[in-house]
């Protein structure tokens, strides 16, 4: 059965999370309560088995209102989208979906996974390659110790050799990590009182679902909150998406600490891989690729109403 747009109020959230939790493309922003807590309500072009009403393929569709019309956009703490496929779909290639949509958005903007291939005639519509940096972690931790750089290694050692090391310890929450964020780094990074909200909605969900890490390092004299991440784990990938740090905390490492913990804890484990969502910043990318990982592509398409795009394409 072809594909078919799916309102919000259309979609079987129970079908819709089973194909995430299948899919051959792993993406756990996909997932229906992380779209919930993001973005709330969303369409879908959806390929539904017929006789079963199981989900084969999905492509998720956030969408809001502008002054210019409906939109397609991409949620804040929702680094990918894109397609998700069961071995057994029919409709695995991006276009065959985007061809099923109505002329009904007046913008559109959505960034697809890494792992779905672009077809050739969306090369016009891609907005830009975007990156982020993965890490494998199956290697053993001395091996992916070895691959940090020698400063990043130095460091490690040095706090280890201090009388009261740094150390990193489970959060009970996300509140004074966003109070740190929001101190430091939320008004250059442009985010709102809505995205705080939405980040502890997530985090909420995460909890419920098993999947939330969330980390600490203190000063050990006096308390104080030096640095924090949050860190999701979702089959095979363990994704690095929030974090803070107050000066004093990037003075003495911390951030590194955070990361560093979470490689040796998962050191490893067979096809789990680190994405630490993020790498268009040159100054953080260059962070990320002093752990070993490398840079990974995924596109982002955009066009605003104009000749639909279906138009052109043979």
């Amino acid at each position: 059965m072809p594909p078919r747009l799916l309102r919000y109020s259309e979609l079987d959230l129970a079908a819709w999370d089973a194909c995430v939790a299948e899919a051959r493309e792993v993406v756990p922003y996909a997932c229906s309560w992380w779209l919930q807590a993001t973005t709330g309500r969303w369409e879908a072009s959806v390929e539904v088995e017929a006789g079963t009403g199981r989900y084969l393929s999905v492509l998720p569709l956030p969408t809001k209102w502008r002054l210019r019309g409906r939109e397609v956009y991409q949620p804040a703490f929702t680094q990918q989208l894109g397609l998700l496929t069961l071995p057994e779909s029919q409709f695995s290639d991006v276009l065959l979906h985007l061809r099923q949509l109505p002329k009904r958005y007046a913008h559109f903007y959505t960034q697809l996974n890494d792992q779905t291939p672009l077809p050739s005639a969306l090369l016009p519509l891609t907005g830009q390659t975007r990156t982020t940096y993965h890490l494998p972690l199956h290697p053993e931790y001395a091996a992916l110790h070895a691959g940090y750089t020698a400063d990043y290694r130095r460091r490690l050692r040095q706090n280890n050799e201090l009388p009261l090391p740094l150390t990193v310890s489970p959060a009970s929450s996300v509140d004074e990590m966003l109070v740190l964020f929001k101190q430091y780094t939320g008004e250059v990074a442009g985010l709102k009182n809505r995205h705080y909200q939405q980040l502890r909605a997530l985090f909420a969900a995460l909890q419920h679902h098993n999947q939330a890490l969330p980390l600490e390092v203190r000063a050990p004299e006096t308390g104080e909150l030096l640095a924090a991440a949050l860190f999701v784990r979702f089959r095979t990938r363990l994704i690095y998406l929030f974090a803070a740090a107050s000066p004093a905390g990037k003075k003495v490492a911390a951030p590194l600490l955070l990361l560093d913990y979470v490689i040796q804890r998962h050191a490893g484990t067979p096809s789990l891989v680190l994405d630490f969502e993020g790498g268009m910043i040159k100054s953080i990318a260059r962070f990320f690729a002093n752990f070993g990982a490398t840079p990974v592509p995924y596109a982002a398409l955009s066009f605003t109403q104009r000749p639909w795009y279906l138009q052109w394409i043979r």
